[in-house]
């Protein structure tokens, strides 16, 4: 995109854009209430398991988008986004070459399996002295039409915004999006990101339709650090868990893990820039759907879990933003009751599996200094910078499947992570146990540490 039009798409937005910072930004009275919320299914809420990052051969996935849908239709998921690469699956004269990737053949010929008769179009194409099949791409609204079920399996449109600053990476996932965002680029990381998610706000406000853009896979190519995403206003989601093997997030000796850039984030938003939680998600960035389990990028490997009135993207979207949802890699919770004042989780415990719960915060007081990291030749890397242990420490360690914090009224965040001593049956790391990842609670004093 040239200059020109990304200053004018950028400014023609502006008024829109500071509009909905301001809604987005502002505290939730939940965040900050004595009054304690539970989130448990009832007859009037629900828990919903989705995914929300799937790539099909839209763009460098190797499957159609109803057979991905039938996927996770049929392993108990509630809702599927589709978020192919700077595309949106509208186009009704999209055709594909089945020889275009070593998978497709293999992938036609399931397609015409699943779905006989007349579904699926076939043609036959002259390419010099070789004939090529090609098939058409279905679009997202067919595939909808056909596969959805009215409160039961929801297919939702998104978009992978896929960016880069200089060879850095900066992937984020608009949910819900009603038309095309391109990549806006930017003079830095943060600005990069901040750009995209001002497109996505303000598609939002001038539409009138909900959605939300969440930062992708922070240590793909370690490309975004901690000091990147903590200043972004407008967006209050990132990947705390995603399954591509290739997305590192565990880190390494030089790069933070994607739960100590959370707690980072989480500090530094709370405690010195006055903004908002940042709620983490986990997804599966599924690529390859044929030879399951691998140590390809497939389906099944981490999710959401959304407690909500109903099956619609409306509702489930407003109830993420409230912070009533958890990510999961495969630990499934019966409840969580939480206030300022005080965290319980239950887990909903299968047999012969132990389970430790976590409670990790940081308190008022912490250390906020932080040093650069240097590698074996002395020089300064890009990478998340080193923080005191003081940041994201384990305030308390419970190991049975039911426990409480209770908040002692120094604590500026508290957050839970429950790890079974279960191996994750397809990890995005091998040997990681299944694990779930409650979102944070701010404590009483957030507001005056800012």
């Amino acid at each position: 995109m040239n200059t020109s039009l990304k200053r004018l798409l950028l400014s023609s937005s502006v008024i829109a854009v500071v509009a909905s910072l301001l809604i987005l930004n502002a505290p939730s009275e939940r965040q900050h209430s004595a009054q304690a919320t539970t989130l448990k299914a009832t007859g009037e809420k629900n828990w919903y398991r989705g995914n929300l990052h799937t790539h099909s051969l839209w763009s460098d996935g190797d499957d159609y988008l109803e057979m991905i849908a039938l996927w996770y239709r049929d392993h108990d998921y509630d809702f599927l986004s589709f978020t192919d690469h700077n595309v949106l699956q509208t186009s009704k004269d999209r055709w594909d070459d089945i020889a275009r990737k070593k998978t497709t053949a293999k992938a036609f010929e399931e397609l015409k399996a699943a779905f006989p008769g007349d579904w699926v179009e076939s043609r036959e194409v002259e390419d010099g002295e070789k004939v090529r099949t090609e098939v058409r791409l279905k679009t997202f609204q067919e595939v909808s039409n056909k596969l959805a079920i009215p409160g039961e399996f929801l297919l939702i449109q998104g978009e992978e915004i896929t960016d880069r600053f200089g060879r850095l990476p900066i992937h984020m996932n608009a949910t819900n999006i009603k038309s095309l965002i391109p990549p806006l680029h930017g003079e830095s990381v943060t600005e990069t990101m901040q750009n995209n998610v001002n497109a996505v706000v303000a598609q939002r406000e001038r539409t009138g339709q909900p959605m939300f853009i969440h930062l992708n896979h922070p240590n793909f190519g370690y490309g975004v650090t901690a000091e990147d995403l903590a200043p972004i206003r407008g967006e209050k989601f990132f990947e705390v868990y995603n399954g591509h093997p290739g997305v590192n997030d565990s880190g390494n000796s030089e790069h933070a893990s994607t739960e100590r850039i959370w707690d980072i984030v989480l500090t530094k938003r709370l405690a010195e820039l006055g903004l908002p939680v940042m709620y983490g998600l986990g997804t599966d960035d599924g690529h390859s759907y044929h030879n399951i389990p691998s140590r390809a990028s497939e389906p099944g490997r981490g999710w959401v879990m959304v407690l909500s009135d109903e099956l619609t993207p409306d509702a489930l979207i407003a109830a993420m933003e409230r912070g009533d949802f958890y990510a999961s890699s495969g630990v499934t919770l019966e409840s969580v009751t939480s206030s300022n004042e005080r965290i319980d989780i239950e887990v909903a415990a299968d047999d012969g599996v132990e389970y430790r719960i976590d409670f990790i915060g940081t308190l008022t007081g912490y250390n906020a200094g932080s040093q650069p990291v240097i590698d074996k030749n002395g020089k300064e890397i890009r990478a998340t910078r080193r923080h005191s242990d003081d940041i994201g420490k384990v305030l308390k360690t419970v190991d049975r499947p039911k426990a409480s914090y209770e908040f002692q009224g120094n604590e500026i965040y508290v957050r839970a992570r429950v790890t079974s001593t279960r191996k994750h049956p397809n990890p995005s790391e091998i040997g990681e146990f299944e694990r779930a990842w409650v979102q944070p609670v701010v404590g009483k004093v957030a507001e005056q540490v800012r």
